[in-house]
């Protein structure tokens, strides 16, 4: 049995670009929204300041930490489903019990998982300057890590490549859009 996601024939109307800190989902979840002609959405933005103070001290997030930051980003889903607009969110949707959340406010709502070989995403959260997640945390996001399952809408792409190339790789699959 596939575990692979599938994607509709139909461009979806609103998508999470997911994935570990590190991966790219601000930057390619920008370059996605702009293409879409979407509203982005950075979901580390509607966390509260005691989780962010918590990643920063180098301590991962439980369920529980996590459960109101979900309900804000499903709200944010709802609202978008609602008005008939479209959305891309960036956001870890580590797990499928987060992404069924998430898809409680559109059945329709994609994933976009960025995903690649840890000493990349590593490399590239010790470069960044200025975010609150530590590098220490990567491994703790990868052992929750939950990859995209046959029943789910969405698609899993290698980081390895540029994120404008990532982009066009995924609206490739959508040559009447």
């Amino acid at each position: 049995m596939s575990t692979s996601p599938r994607l509709p024939d139909t461009l979806p109307r609103r998508w999470v670009v997911m994935g570990v800190s590190g991966s790219g989902k601000t930057t390619v979840g920008r370059i996605l929204a702009s293409r879409l002609g979407a509203q982005y959405a950075e979901g580390d933005d509607d966390h509260p300041r005691a989780n962010i103070e918590k990643m920063a001290a180098g301590q991962p997030l439980t369920d529980e930490d996590r459960q109101g930051w979900l309900l804000k980003l499903q709200d944010r889903i709802r609202q978008s489903r609602q008005e008939d607009t479209a959305l891309v969110l960036a956001c870890s949707a580590l797990k499928r019990r987060y992404r069924d959340l998430l898809r409680e406010a559109d059945a329709g709502l994609a994933f976009l998982h960025l995903d690649g070989e840890r000493a990349l995403i590593a490399s590239r959260m010790r470069s960044r300057t200025g975010h609150f997640m530590p590098a220490a945390l990567l491994d703790s996001q990868l052992r929750d890590l939950e990859p995209l399952q046959a029943d789910e809408i969405g698609c899993r792409l290698d980081v390895f490549d540029a994120p404008e190339t990532l982009v066009e790789r995924l609206l490739r699959q959508y040559p009447n859009q």
